[in-house]
C-alpha cells in the first residue's frame, strides 16, 4: 500500500509541478504574481538571476553522475518524475517571480507579424513531429510508474533513463535536437518584443545550446561510435544541411 501511495504521489506532483510550471512559464501576457515595483533595469537583471537558478538546477539534475547518486536513494521508476518535480519547482520560481520590464521595443504588423506567427505555428508542429518520432517521449516521467502500478514490478528497461536505441527518424534527420530547435524558435517568435523578452530569449537560447552539448556527453557514453557518426552527419540545432540520408 505504501508503495502505491508513493507512486501516486510522485505522479501527482510531477503533473502539478512539472506540467503546471510549463503552463505558467508559457502563459502569454501572464499577470505579475509577485510585484516588486522595481525599475525596468533592475527587473531585467532580476529575471536573468532567477533564470540562472533554473539553469543551474536543470544542468545539475540532468548529469549522469547525479542521476547515479539519486538511484541509490530513490527507486529507479521515480527518476523521471523526480526530475520533472525538481525542474518544475525551479521553472515555477521563474514564472512566479518574473518582473515586467516595460513596454515593447517594437510591434510587428502586417506581413512581418504574419511571418512571426507562422514561424511559431511551424515550431509547434515541429515539436509535435519530434515527439511523434521519439515514440517513447515521457516529459513528466510517468510511464515507468504506471508500469509499476499495472504490473507490480518495473521492467529493467523502464528504470534506466537511457533510451534503448538512437532515434534517427523524422526531424532527427535534419537536426540532432529538434525539440530544442523548436523551443528556440518559439522564444523568438514574439511580434511584440520587450527588452526583457529579448534578453531572456537570448539567454535561454544560449543555455539550450550549452545544455544540448552537455546532453551529448551522455549520448556519446550511451551510444559510442554510433552517435559519433550521427553527430558528424547531422547539425546540432539548425538544419543547414537539409534532410540527411543516414
Amino acid at each position: 500500500m505504501s508503495s502505491r501511495i508513493a507512486d501516486y504521489s510522485f505522479m501527482v506532483l510531477a503533473v502539478v509541478l512539472g506540467g503546471g510550471s510549463i503552463v505558467l512559464f508559457a502563459w502569454p501576457g501572464h499577470p505579475v504574481f509577485v510585484p516588486l515595483g522595481w525599475s525596468a533595469h533592475a527587473a531585467l537583471w532580476w529575471n536573468v538571476l532567477v533564470s540562472c537558478v533554473f539553469f543551474a538546477q536543470h544542468s545539475v539534475m540532468v548529469r549522469r553522475p547525479v542521476r547515479a547518486r539519486l538511484a541509490a536513494v530513490i527507486p529507479g521508476r521515480y527518476d523521471g518524475a523526480f526530475y520533472a518535480i525538481t525542474s518544475g519547482l525551479a521553472l515555477m520560481l521563474v514564472a512566479l517571480l518574473r518582473q515586467p520590464t516595460g513596454g515593447p521595443l517594437f510591434v510587428l504588423e502586417g506581413v512581418p507579424r504574419a511571418a512571426v506567427v507562422t514561424a511559431a505555428l511551424l515550431a509547434v508542429g515541429g515539436f509535435a513531429w519530434g515527439i511523434h518520432a521519439l515514440r517513447t517521449f515521457d516529459l513528466l516521467g510517468l510511464r515507468p510508474i504506471r508500469e509499476h502500478l499495472r504490473e507490480g514490478a518495473t521492467p529493467p528497461s523502464e528504470v534506466t533513463p537511457d533510451v534503448d536505441a538512437l532515434v534517427v527518424r523524422g526531424p532527427y534527420r535534419w537536426v540532432r535536437h529538434p525539440l530544442y530547435s523548436c523551443i528556440i524558435v518559439l522564444m523568438w517568435s514574439d511580434p511584440e518584443m520587450t527588452a526583457g523578452r529579448l534578453v531572456l530569449a537570448a539567454l535561454w537560447s544560449a543555455w539550450i545550446y550549452v545544455g544540448a552539448l552537455l546532453e551529448e556527453r551522455d549520448l556519446l557514453f550511451a551510444f559510442g561510435d554510433t552517435y559519433r557518426r550521427y553527430r558528424r552527419q547531422v547539425p546540432i540545432l539548425i538544419p543547414w544541411r537539409g534532410r540527411v540520408a543516414l
